[in-house]
C-alpha cells in the first residue's frame, strides 16, 4: 500500500479531487486536513501560501494512473506528488483496499 500526499490552494479544490480520485478507483481512501501554511521556493523566490494536505490511500499498481490523473486535474503547473511505501498495514484494512480497487466492476 502507499501513501501518496498532495496539496491544494483551496478546500473546495481538494474535495473536488479527492471526491474524483476515489470516484476513478485511483485510491481506496483520501484525506483533506484543515488549511495549513506552506513555505516553498518558486521560481526564484521563497512563497508563504495556505494549502490543505491530501493525504492518498492506494496501491502500488495504481501508482502511474494516480500520478497522471493528479497532473491532468490539478491547478498547479507543478502539483506536490509524494508517495510512501506503508512499512505495515493491517490485513483486514488493506482486504478491505484491494476489494474496491481491484475488482472488475465500475
Amino acid at each position: 500500500m502507499l501513501m501518496v500526499l498532495t496539496t491544494t490552494p483551496n478546500r473546495e479544490e481538494a474535495e473536488k479531487l479527492a471526491e474524483k480520485i476515489v470516484q476513478a478507483k485511483l485510491a481506496a481512501c483520501v484525506q483533506v486536513l484543515p488549511q495549513m501554511m506552506s513555505f516553498y521556493f518558486w521560481q526564484g523566490e521563497i512563497q508563504k501560501e495556505q494549502e490543505h494536505l491530501i493525504l492518498i490511500k492506494t496501491l502500488q499498481e495504481k501508482y502511474d494512473d494516480l500520478e497522471k490523473f493528479i497532473k491532468e486535474n490539478h491547478s498547479y503547473t507543478v502539483p506536490e506528488i509524494i508517495a510512501f511505501q506503508a512499512e505495515r498495514v493491517s490485513d483486514s484494512y488493506l482486504i478491505w483496499a484491494k476489494d474496491y480497487l481491484l475488482e472488475s466492476r465500475p
